[in-house]
């Protein structure tokens, strides 16, 4: 329907609606590629955000493999990530419920690998020649957690500890002759995008590591993805440079084979990831971000020539590679994240399976802008504008659209252009979306992503506030209609944003930190020391917890605020959104609190997702006065 007069922002009918998002919405994960087929994670919140292996023939056929009952998933560092492997038809993976491992061959059940305890499990190679897997092994049966690179042999269960004495191990990789194990180790405080250590052992015939050696990184060089090439080199992404480019071990030691202010690397909060993979002995497949967008290229390893690979594509993750075709999750402004195939020798690519299946014409769909603004200390900041776009819509000439401004969560992470039906769900109804990248984000160099150290809850609160000023300056949206909202750690910069500024008009926050010293101490080994170098020493530095802790401060909070929490979280208790949530209702201000039974540190379940999204819908509808054109299930704001 083409509207026939202006209507006012945030009251235009979408068809982006929240039961069309959790309906026809999935999340892609890990890729895994094995002889001519194609694996991969499907993240379902129809099916109560169970994961599903899928399997892609060479026929073209496509299969869940995944029975009813079970869900790969491991929950190793909490995140997880690497919850599957994949070799000569035969799968490990791990299951959600009880965390073991499983073997799954052909059409026969999967059956458990590992013993039941307080074990989990990421990271898992095969090693063909002693038939058995290496994988990271988290031990929670002690009274301190214990993290270890341990085998499996796959005929009896019976493990072996390969590496054991620092507090975290991630990405082992076996070279092709099977002699030579890499992995990544580091120790808290570091998180892995701080300092990790690259190692390598041999391998002794009988499985056993020695002359253990590190190889690069350190307390302040970040090493990502070893992996061996099919000639037996081993090659590694290290921050060495300030970004995170792509190397090899030669003779004379690391060797960059290709430089560039770029960052080929990301930060792992995850296990499993992959940003390149080796075609043949002589090409390398990879994928880089550089000035807000993501691009795939090949690397002709012996004469070092890099060729970028035309594809419609923004946002490039998970490369795998193998001879004649690689495989990735890719999406841009207008194509939600898809696994992709694509013909190394045509350049042909497909598209396998889309994360979301919605037929929308494109006219419904916000492009967005990637800009630079000024911020703090005379530096610049990045973020990504989305305008309001509906073709059947547009808004009064004396209106300005109401902004929302997004705080990503991490904080170590980064925002991307991919096409995501949640901003979209906003844009279509006459929202403008910011989606800021603030100093602390991946993708702009090591330089950009430690301009958060000890300044976490200053450096990004100011750039979120510097973006929203940027563009309602310029007019393109209304600063007396500003919200702010974010999840995790972009719940936390929400708060702060609320707390210790005036800019915005109301808030809201999923699952986010409003007491900083209570995240210290009651929060999962992973973490236990990230604040450490954003925050400051603990308890040394209780004082700049205080000062910096938005539960402390309810008193300054003068607008008002949803908070939104999932009752089983482990990473952010539910506690400190129920004692903001009382500070709250005894200064007057306008808040809704809305809890989620079986959700954990982000939602994963369709009637969650749906609920979470009318309800902060329905939440700006009354503090910013408009009307709605559907009919949403009201929330209780109390002090409205």
């Amino acid at each position: 329907m083409a509207a026939v007069e202006a209507t006012p922002y945030g009251s235009w009918q979408s068809p982006i609606t929240a039961d069309r998002i959790v309906s026809e919405t999935i999340r892609l994960g890990q890729i895994a590629l094995d002889g001519g087929d194609i694996y991969w994670l499907e993240t379902r919140p129809s099916e109560g955000g169970r994961n599903v292996l899928v399997r892609r023939q060479s026929s073209g056929q496509v299969h869940d493999l995944t029975p009813k009952d079970l869900n790969v998933r491991t929950r190793a560092h909490e995140y997880g990530g690497g919850a599957f492997c994949v070799a000569g038809g035969e799968i490990f993976f791990c299951n959600d419920a009880d965390q073991r491992i499983y073997i799954q061959s052909g059409a026969t059940l999967p059956t458990p690998l590992t013993q039941a305890g307080d074990f989990r499990f990421a990271d898992a190679i095969f090693d063909e020649a002693r038939n058995r897997l290496v994988c990271i092994k988290e031990d929670h049966s002690r009274s301190e957690q214990v993290n270890q690179l341990v085998s499996i042999d796959v005929r009896d269960g019976r493990e072996t500890i390969l590496a054991a004495g620092n507090d975290f191990y991630a990405s082992p990789a076996l070279s092709p002759d099977g002699t030579q194990l890499a992995w990544l180790t580091w120790n808290q405080p570091n998180m892995p995008w701080d300092g990790t250590d690259l190692c390598v052992a041999d391998v002794r015939p009988d499985g056993q590591v020695t002359n253990e050696r590190k190889l690069a990184g350190g307390a302040a060089e970040s090493v990502f993805q070893p992996q061996w090439s099919p000639s037996g080199t081993l090659y590694f992404i290290t921050d060495h440079s300030g970004w995170w480019n792509i190397y090899r071990q030669e003779e004379r030691g690391p060797v960059c084979v290709w430089q560039r202010e770029a960052e080929f690397g990301l930060p792992q909060w995850i296990f499993g990831m992959s940003t390149y993979g080796f075609e043949s002995e002589d090409r390398l497949i990879c994928t880089l971000f550089q000035e807000g967008v993501s691009k795939l290229a090949a690397l002709d390893i012996r004469s070092l020539r890099a060729e970028f690979i035309d594809l419609p594509f923004t946002s490039i993750d998970q490369v795998r590679a193998s001879r004649g075709k690689a495989a990735f999750v890719a999406g841009s402004p207008i194509a939600a994240p898809s696994i992709v195939q694509l013909n190394l020798g045509t350049g042909d690519f497909h598209v396998l399976r889309r994360s979301a299946e919605t037929a929308l014409e494109s006219t419904f769909y916000s492009r967005p802008e990637a800009i630079e603004f000024p911020t703090e200390n005379g530096l610049t900041a990045h973020a990504y504008f989305y305008p309001p776009q509906n073709r059947d819509y547009f808004g009064p000439d004396h209106e300005k659209p109401p902004l929302i401004v997004k705080s990503h969560g991490g904080p170590t992470a980064a925002t991307s252009t991919e096409l995501d039906l949640r901003v979209q769900f906003w844009t279509s109804r006459g929202f403008a979306i910011l989606d800021v990248n603030y100093g602390g984000s991946t993708g702009y160099g090591r330089a950009y992503r430690e301009r958060l150290k000890d300044s976490w809850g200053i450096v990004d609160v100011d750039d979120c506030v510097n973006a929203a000023k940027y563009v309602t300056d310029k007019g393109f949206a209304d600063a007396q209609r500003a919200a702010i909202a974010g999840g995790s750690a972009g719940g936390y910069t929400t708060l702060c944003a609320l707390t210790f500024r005036d800019f915005f008009k109301a808030g809201a926050s999923y699952y986010g930190i409003s007491d900083l010293e209570a995240l210290a101490k009651d929060t999962h080994k992973f973490e236990a020391r990230y604040l450490d170098k954003l925050v400051a020493p603990y308890p040394s530095g209780r004082e700049v917890y205080v000062e910096r802790s938005p539960i402390h401060f309810a008193d300054r909070l003068s607008c008002p605020v949803i908070l939104l929490q999932g009752l089983d979280d482990k990473v952010v208790p539910p506690n400190q959104a129920v004692l903001l949530a009382e500070a709250l209702r005894e200064k007057g201000l306008p808040v809704a609190y809305l809890t989620f039974a079986g959700e954990q540190h982000g939602f994963r379940q369709a009637a969650s997702i749906k609920r979470a999204l009318e309800a902060e819908l329905y939440f700006y509808s009354r503090i910013f006065d408009f009307d709605l054109p559907e009919l949403i299930e009201p929330v209780q704001i109390d002090n409205l």
